[in-house]
């Protein structure tokens, strides 16, 4: 199990690693190994999750969700494959971190009556310098 949050954990048979050749510089050793990883976690099918967070989840993922509900995370910046799997795992990690945090409601607020003033001042202010600009030139 990888511990998320308390209440959060996610069983790591939930989650599909595969290996493939990086792109990029790197030579010899990039064109041979397989060291970037991409990771698969199935958030419509997830037990771990409750359900409004994989909500959020599947909203903050953004690009990184497919059509079937599948976050996919791809980290090829390191030169092992034990360093990739770990920043790939943590940037899942961070992004249900994230998507468990409920968000604040918003509150509707209304603006202050000298605030609705001071707005009218500076439309009033702004109309007259506009105003003085509209008169022709004299040449005298």
């Amino acid at each position: 199990m990888i511990r998320v949050t308390d209440s959060i954990s996610i069983d790591e048979r939930e989650i599909e690693e595969s290996f493939v050749r990086a792109s990029g510089p790197g030579g010899q050793h990039v064109n041979k190994t397989e060291t970037a990883v991409q990771l698969r976690f199935d958030v419509r099918r997830s037990r771990s999750l409750p359900n409004d967070v994989a909500l959020r989840l599947m909203k903050l993922a953004g690009s990184r969700l497919t059509l079937d509900g599948v976050i996919v995370l791809v980290a090829q910046s390191a030169r092992s494959q034990k360093q990739n799997r770990e920043e790939a795992l943590d940037r899942l990690v961070d992004l249900i971190r994230e998507a468990s945090v409920k968000p604040k409601p918003r509150r509707a607020t209304k603006p202050t009556k000298a605030s609705k003033q001071k707005r009218l001042e500076g439309k009033k202010q702004r109309g007259g310098i506009k105003k003085l600009r509209q008169g022709k030139p004299s040449f005298d």
